[in-house]
């Protein structure tokens, strides 16, 4: 009877120490402001049992309001087990006075007897926009600024600005082009988007994230909402004077505007949203590339960068027919894809075969950075010493400005006699990658007759020849009539984002369900809270750049949605939050995640149409 005291009370204590390492106080903040805005601080623990909260210096800043303490619990029931997620979160409201970059030490708490503290944070604070006038978001650091009057989108509210990060280079040296966002408007997409063609250049584009993340960003005097929309790196494939003709980028826009009517004056505040069109065009730029200098080495292969090279070899003792493989790897960051194979000069009592050339890239602002792994088989005939001589291999070092060779060392080969004779293995010469046996590949040709069946009717003028111009043919009608019925839908951008709302959420929803299965947490929570923050931003029509949980929840009561619907579907998305920080057993709160945020936008999806 002791000892089963004494389990239960170890096994209640680690349980109580597990639920106690589950306890997190996470602090947030907007990553940059601008001088003059009004933002919040938060720290949430994820716990009601708490005591002797210590927020951290904020010095320089000025804490205009705070810290004020809300409550939340909320209940779950997953597999018909019932749980509850409970938090605390301290509010302050802060300011700006002065530029630079503050850093806010983490804060602490006493969270079911234990200290807890925070995670640090860093707040970049731009100086204040010169032209406009300056209003903090309910979220902190999304500045919005006043914009020209009626349905004109200056040059100034919305451009799109095409960098280049070298003007004057080599030929292949990479140059990275960049094509970043800076927008004062509310800007929803682009319809049309129509890049140069890079003549003169091989290009290939950087993948970025499909979500984009505004920042704030002090350009020429204002605070700009900015993001990197696309990058490519593009290698000169010839030496002069190079143009990147500029791209055009059909923009849609939402824009508020005075309305004279009294009755939409009351009812929308005295204005009305209309989407405006705009069409960006960046500027050509030009490029001066240099032909490489004289005196190449004699085995340069095209490289341009920054490489190294080594070499290895499977075995030096073999015996006749057996195969030798020799490894080169060339590692290092520029135009690894346009590097010309080296080549080894075998013994000529070596057969040798094509090389197998396996391409480990990576696309970086940089160049292309990775290895190239070449392997050469070759298969001694007869016995004896030979020798590999070394491979030389020579590049253009960008950095340097001058040709660099990079040899591997020599191989000493000692073939002994084997069994059998060389004629009894042959090498297909068309491609010299597998090796074939003479018994095991050939074939003999079947000499059964042939029989001969007798000739049918024409299909030329019969009825089915018709018919078979006839079908195509209204295909192709009804193919027109829905074609131009669906160009017509997709023209509307807002009807078409909200209308595949719900589809897109859907979509994530699975690629998180099989993250799940997978136990991947930290994967599986980001496709949540994308599935989630892009189903409301498509719904209600709301741009990423102002999508709040404020700002969520005003339209929302907008829209008539239940209060109660909308402190479930925030609450989801704070238990996502919550329970990405958790590193205990998370296969249940990864369950309890998955079916809240399946069931909150189900919910709202049968409430908010359109």
């Amino acid at each position: 009877m002791r000892k089963l005291i004494f389990l239960f009370i170890i096994l209640l204590t680690s349980g109580l120490n597990s639920y106690a390492d589950n306890i997190r106080l996470v602090a947030e903040a907007p990553d940059a402001v601008a001088v003059g805005d009004q933002f919040r601080i938060t720290y949430t623990v994820n716990t009601q049992d708490v005591k002797s909260f210590r927020a951290s210096s904020m010095k320089g800043l000025d804490v205009l309001a705070g810290p004020y303490e809300s409550r939340m619990t909320s209940a779950q029931y997953v597999n018909g087990k019932g749980s509850t997620v409970s938090s605390i979160t301290y509010t302050y409201t802060v300011m700006a006075g002065k530029q630079g970059n503050y850093t806010i030490t983490p804060a602490s708490i006493i969270a079911d007897g234990k200290p807890i503290t925070s995670n640090a944070l860093r707040i970049k604070v731009l100086p204040a926009d010169q032209a406009r006038n300056v209003k903090s978001s309910a979220k902190g650091g999304a500045a919005s600024h006043s914009q020209s009057s009626g349905t004109k989108i200056s040059s100034q509210d919305l451009f799109i600005n095409a960098s280049i990060s070298k003007t004057n280079v080599y030929e292949q040296e990479a140059i990275l082009l960049t094509y970043k966002i800076y927008t004062l408007v509310d800007l929803r997409g682009f319809d049309n988007v129509k890049l140069p063609d890079f003549k003169g250049f091989q290009s290939q584009e950087v993948e970025l994230p499909q979500t984009k993340q505004f920042t704030l960003e002090h350009y020429k005097g204002k605070n700009y909402h900015t993001t990197i929309y696309r990058q490519f790196v593009l290698f000169p494939q010839q030496s002069g004077k190079l143009v990147i003709a500029g791209a055009r980028f059909d923009a849609s826009i939402a824009k508020a505007v005075h309305s004279d009517d009294p009755f939409e004056a009351f009812f929308n505040g005295g204005s009305n949203v209309v989407e405006v069109k705009k069409t960006l065009v960046t500027p050509q730029a030009t490029i001066t590339v240099n032909a490489l200098p004289g005196g190449k080495p004699a085995d340069f292969s095209g490289g341009v960068g920054g490489f190294t090279l080594s070499s290895s070899i499977n075995s030096k003792e073999v015996k006749t027919n057996d195969a030798i493989t020799v490894k080169l790897v060339i590692s290092g960051v520029g135009n690894l894809k346009l590097i010309e194979t080296p080549k080894i000069a075998f013994p000529k009592d070596f057969e040798v075969y094509d090389p197998k050339v396996t391409n480990k890239f990576t696309l970086t602002k940089s160049g292309v950075s990775g290895s190239k792994v070449i392997e050469y088989l070759a298969i001694p005939r007869y016995a004896g010493a030979y020798k590999i001589p070394s491979v030389s291999f020579s590049y253009f070092d960008s950095k340097t400005k001058s040709y660099k060779t990079l040899k591997t060392q020599e191989y000493d080969i000692k073939v002994a006699k084997g069994a059998g004779n060389a004629n009894q293995t042959i090498a297909n010469f068309t491609n010299k990658e597998d090796l074939n046996v003479l018994g095991q590949d050939i074939r003999y040709i079947k000499t059964n007759d042939v029989t001969l069946s007798q000739k049918g009717n024409f299909l030329f003028g019969s009825w089915f020849y018709y018919l078979l111009y006839l079908i195509p043919a209204c295909l192709f009608i009804v193919f027109v009539i829905i074609y131009r019925k669906q160009a017509v839908e997709n023209a509307n951008v807002v009807k078409v984002r909200t209308k595949k709302a719900n589809k897109v959420a859907t979509k994530r929803m699975k690629i998180a369900g099989k993250l799940l299965h997978e136990n991947k947490k930290e994967q599986f929570y980001d496709e949540v809270l994308k599935a989630l923050w892009g189903y409301i931003s498509d719904k209600l029509n709301i741009p990423v750049s102002n999508l709040t949980k404020d700002n969520i929840d005003s339209q929302l009561t907008n829209y008539g949605v239940d209060p109660l619907l909308t402190k479930e579907f925030l609450s989801v998305l704070d238990l996502c939050e919550f329970a990405r920080y958790a590193p205990g057993d998370s296969n249940e709160a990864m369950d309890k995640v998955y079916s809240s945020a399946i069931e909150v936008v189900s919910k709202m999806e049968n409430i908010i149409k359109h």
